[in-house]
């Protein structure tokens, strides 16, 4: 429990961003954030050139597939497009018509151009942890991880669907007058601690939840070494 504890303060420190806008209910990883102050979230010029890199490496790939890390192929569902990080390790599915932008804390993020809570996040921080297995049971562990990290003081967290192999789970933020919902996946690979984080508002989450899923079960680590 305490190589846990210490790997979700871990995780607080580097993923949490600070003095954004929050708008939810539930969310996935800090507090439902999807604004940070223009001269901490602003792009500098390597990231921007990796992440068109990244976007013009899946757009590339010439039957619109999605590389996974057996070497095996996923054909990209109609209306979403695929996000491939060669270089770190890992790709998802997004939303077509999502837009990256960037998201203190995060290698990568993609949000609705009109809604700003409809947004997902990839993070990593390294671990010496070699399975997402490695955590603890996987209830304690997703709880303990919603509540401590994800949440905010004020926000009252509530766990639902867990499912193994990669832990993709849904959950709540509720606070007084608002709320968000997500899905977030959770995979340990390469040495790093991956988290990508699919949110909306709680009052949008009935009509969206489906599609967001899609974006969830997408996420997928590749070897690096391989």
């Amino acid at each position: 429990m305490a190589s846990l504890q210490n790997l979700i303060c871990s995780v607080s420190k580097q993923l949490v961003v600070p003095n954004c806008a929050v708008t939810a209910k539930p969310n996935g990883a800090p507090p439902s954030v999807v604004a940070a102050s223009s001269k901490e979230g602003s792009l500098n010029d390597s990231k921007v050139t990796k992440r068109r890199l990244a976007l013009f490496g899946a757009g590339a790939l010439a039957t619109g597939l999605l590389k996974t890390g057996s070497a095996f192929a996923e054909e990209v569902p109609k209306n979403y497009k695929s996000y491939v990080d060669a270089k770190d390790g890992y790709s998802y599915l997004y939303p077509a018509e999502w837009r990256d932008f960037d998201f203190l804390g995060h290698d990568s993020a993609f949000k609705d151009k009109n809604f700003a809570l409809q947004c997902v996040r990839v993070g990593f921080i390294p671990t010496e942890k070699t399975d997402v297995r490695d955590l603890g049971p996987m209830d304690e562990a997703i709880f303990n991880l919603v509540n401590n990290v994800y949440a905010a003081p004020n926000q009252i967290p509530s766990v639902y669907d867990m499912q193994e192999n990669y832990w993709t789970f849904e959950y709540d933020l509720e606070a007084p007058g608002y709320g968000v919902s997500a899905f977030a996946t959770v995979a340990i690979g390469n040495g790093r601690y991956y988290t990508l984080i699919v949110t909306a508002n709680e009052r949008r989450w009935s009509r969206l939840r489906n599609k967001l899923k899609v974006v969830a079960d997408s996420f997928k680590i590749s070897d690096l070494t391989a």
